[in-house]
């Protein structure tokens, strides 16, 4: 991990502090961005996640798909976790403490909007950071290839339908215009130009040639993150400053969804039989969320000054830290992992 991805919450604090600013000091540029919208798809937002997500799309390799029979055991429990699991406990969980025991303390007019960001959030499995998180906690390689190039084709198709079921059982109209075009924005385009540009490269020069690329982008991909927190901050900076109790609240359901997830994952692998360095990236893949598509698809269905788009922010502020305790966790068990295995006859 790069000093500046170590660092990351603080850097997106740091955005938050200029983005409030910012949006205080220049809020007829804010309006102007914000108004740059085509079937209301924000484009500024829309090209910066591009350069977000194409390079950690480019690092995915759907030929590893080829490799999924080796360790189905762990590819079945991560599937399990991400799409029958995750989104539906986020979105309980979001009923449960948003909706009902930490409502008296919010804003009443943006409770469904926080519940949506939250079921966002939850809907959409890390793709980059997982390569991060793996090699971490001594993870096969292989098999966190080819879990996450399953599940980004998997997100082509899951994502949309997930995300209106559980938006309807929210009593939320669903913008199926805007969702639909999201997932074709923001997921299908950046893909097959990811792929694209890793064929091209690899083409002409071979491997090598590929990591000194991603390493070249990677800072552009984290920049352009870090601006599209600037612009969203700067048009929720009054909101924050009146409620920062607001960022705690939230931050509860997304810290117990991701040990709970990462918890259930693990324990699922023991109980197959799947080795440790199976079972921990299949944790932390289970545990992540794909936050730069969340903060994007949350501005597209409900604006920068939406609760939903807040919600997806604080996924991001905090993913990081509980992470990387999630890496401490899975290290520090391995031993009491193995001794449960069954053993080879």
């Amino acid at each position: 991990m790069s000093l500046f991805e170590r660092w990351l919450t603080l850097w997106v604090a740091a955005c938050i502090v200029v983005g409030v600013a910012l949006g205080h000091l220049f809020p007829a540029v804010f309006q102007a961005i914000g108004a740059a919208e085509l079937a209301r798809v924000n484009l500024p937002v829309a090209i910066l996640v591009w350069a977000m997500i194409i390079p950690m799309l480019m690092r995915i390799d759907f030929a590893a798909l080829g490799q999924v029979r080796a360790h189905w055991r762990g590819i079945a429990v991560t599937l399990l976790v991400n799409w029958a699991v995750k989104p539906f406990s986020m979105a309980l969980l979001g009923w449960l403490f948003i909706g009902w025991l930490f409502r008296p303390l919010l804003p009443a007019d943006q409770i469904d909007g926080y519940i949506a960001g939250l079921i966002l959030l939850a809907a959409a499995p890390c793709t980059a950071m997982v390569f991060v998180w793996s090699s971490l906690s001594g993870g096969e390689p292989h098999f966190t290839l080819s879990q996450v190039a399953l599940n980004d084709v998997v997100m082509v198709f899951a994502f949309a339908p997930i995300v209106g079921l559980l938006l309807g059982l929210s009593a939320m109209t669903v913008p199926w215009e805007t969702l639909l075009l999201s997932v074709g924005l923001y997921i299908v385009v950046p893909v097959a130009l990811a792929q694209l540009a890793r064929a091209r490269v690899l083409a002409a020069g071979g491997a090598d040639a590929l990591a000194r690329v991603l390493a070249r982008v990677q800072p552009l991909s984290l920049a352009a993150l870090l601006a599209t927190l600037v612009l969203l901050f700067g048009f929720q900076g009054g909101r924050i400053i009146e409620q920062p109790t607001v960022i705690a609240l939230l931050a509860v359901p997304i810290l117990i969804q991701v040990y709970f997830n990462a918890g259930l994952a693990y324990l699922l692998n023991r109980a197959a039989g799947e080795a440790h360095c199976v079972a921990a990236p299949s944790a932390l893949i289970g545990a992540s969320n794909f936050f730069e598509l969340a903060v994007a698809a949350a501005i597209s269905l409900f604006g920068f000054r939406s609760g939903a788009a807040l919600a997806t922010v604080v996924g991001v502020l905090i993913e990081v830290p509980v992470m990387l305790s999630v890496v401490r966790i899975v290290n520090a068990s391995k031993g009491w992992y193995e001794a449960g295995l069954p053993r080879p006859r």
